[in-house]
């Protein structure tokens, strides 16, 4: 387990997203999901991340659903603010598969960092979690509502972390200027990087993990296969929750040849990557199914080769001043 620096909050280095729990872009049986949880946890898994965005609640009801079969005292559960579900009130809703996710769109997203609706949203989480407490609260993909999430959103989490509602506060985006705004002038605990630092994308080098290591703030990484595609590069695949750009998808293709070459696979180089700056303490994998949360536990304990990080350097496919792992199997 890694700790937030003096906030008495643990996480294990491998976490599960759930997103895919939520029904992103296709359906998952509630039995897939909580099978994906017990695996997880089996696993060794003891850290957890969701959001009321992933399936219009329906990630937060399932994992839920799924941690009660475990002691609160054993994991360690965050979820996201800024996004409040309304309902809709229709009597036969469409679908919400323009908001990505395969379920009947029976309430709306209502951008809200207003500290009323913070509290409001948290409520809300709790309820569908079935918890009395979450560990961690992030500030959701605040991007275009800057303001109103440091002037009031931010304060909001300071004041439940203060009142000890949650034990760590932050926020998690896909994007690095505003993250690396938060740690640089906020007192947040973490910060959740998605897509940012991967072996295709290292942009959060040049500002995020750098100011992160000078102010003793933890990192959590999100999104280390880039929607899939580091997971399986193949045409059609994802990049970013869209079809992934030919260059991208030749580039993946590329380090994947490279892993192969070494006797290893993409998926665990994509893992060890990401889990080896000083700065992060937990990189989140998601899983819609048992064999997934089995498949990424097992990728995250393999060793990848010292030779397979030296090629990716001398040809150009990795950066000269990216940390690697120190040994061959991640910490």
């Amino acid at each position: 387990m890694n700790a937030l620096a003096g906030r008495g909050v643990e996480v294990t280095a491998l976490g599960l997203g759930t997103g895919g729990m939520g029904n992103l872009y296709t359906v998952v049986s509630d039995e897939e999901a909580h099978q994906a949880v017990t695996a997880a946890w089996r696993q060794g898994v003891r850290y957890f991340d969701t959001a009321p965005h992933y399936g219009l609640g329906l990630a937060e009801r399932r994992l839920g659903a799924a941690l009660r079969d475990h002691p609160r005292g054993e994991f360690t559960l965050s979820t996201k603010v800024g996004r409040r579900l309304e309902p809709t009130g229709d009597a036969a809703p469409g679908d919400d598969l323009a908001g990505g996710f395969a379920v009947p769109a029976t309430h709306r997203r209502v951008w809200d960092f207003t500290a009323d609706g913070i509290r409001r949203t948290l409520d809300a989480s709790l309820e569908r979690l079935g918890v009395d407490h979450v560990d961690i609260v992030y500030l959701h993909d605040p991007d275009d509502h800057a303001e109103v999430a440091f002037r009031e959103g931010y304060p909001a989490l300071e004041r439940l972390r203060a009142e000890g509602v949650v034990g760590a506060i932050g926020a998690g985006m896909n994007q690095t200027p505003m993250l690396t705004r938060f740690v640089r002038d906020t007192d947040v605990d973490v910060v959740l990087c998605a897509g940012r630092y991967t072996l295709l994308d290292q942009s959060a080098l040049t500002d995020l993990l750098p100011t992160a290591v000078d102010r003793g703030t933890a990192v959590v990484i999100g999104g280390a296969f880039n929607s899939g595609l580091l997971a399986d590069p193949r045409p059609g695949a994802r990049y970013d929750y869209a079809a992934a750009p030919p260059e991208l998808l030749d580039r993946a293709l590329r380090l994947r040849s490279v892993a192969a070459r070494h006797g290893t696979t993409l998926r665990a180089a994509a893992l060890a990557f990401c889990a080896a700056h000083p700065a992060v303490v937990s990189v989140l994998a998601g899983a819609r199914s048992a064999a997934e949360a089995d498949d990424c536990a097992e990728q995250f304990r393999a060793p990848v080769p010292a030779a397979f990080w030296r090629e990716l350097r001398e040809s150009g496919l990795l950066p000269p001043d990216a940390p690697v792992p120190a040994t061959e199997t991640p910490s």
